[in-house]
């Protein structure tokens, strides 16, 4: 496991989320948290924002979270995501907690939940990480 990075750290080594606007809040192996905000250009049509913009938030959470659980040595890359999408984001932001289901020898499975700012949920994200040797 990689420890004493900060959120903004692991931020910082995801240059597309950067650039999207994805906040890490909390960093560690059990829980990674963080938001997106609403803006217009993060939409699609009607001012909804885009299931990719969605996607790019849980899929950030999740290899933070697949990371900070990878064994000494390895990296990891992801190796399937799937997405169930519950209902649509007009405005405010979108929160997200990731938790591993699974932390094997070559294969870690992360969970990511996400909510608008009332506290519904938006979509749930499971993707599969491959732990790579170097």
């Amino acid at each position: 496991m990689t420890a004493g990075l900060t959120p903004d750290q692991l931020t910082d080594a995801m240059p597309f989320a950067r650039a999207l606007g994805v906040q890490l809040d909390t960093a560690g192996p059990e829980e990674v948290t963080g938001r997106l905000d609403w803006a217009p250009d993060r939409c699609t049509a009607g001012g909804v924002m885009h299931g990719g913009a969605l996607m790019a938030l849980a899929d950030t959470l999740g290899a933070a979270c697949a990371f900070l659980n990878l064994p000494p040595g390895t990296s990891t890359s992801t190796l399937e995501s799937k997405t169930n999408f519950f209902r649509g984001v007009k405005d405010g932001h979108v929160r997200g907690a990731s938790h591993p289901l699974h932390t094997g020898r070559t294969s870690i499975v992360v969970q990511t939940d996400l909510f608008d700012a009332a506290g519904r949920r938006v979509a749930q994200v499971t993707q599969t990480q491959a732990v790579l040797r170097a």
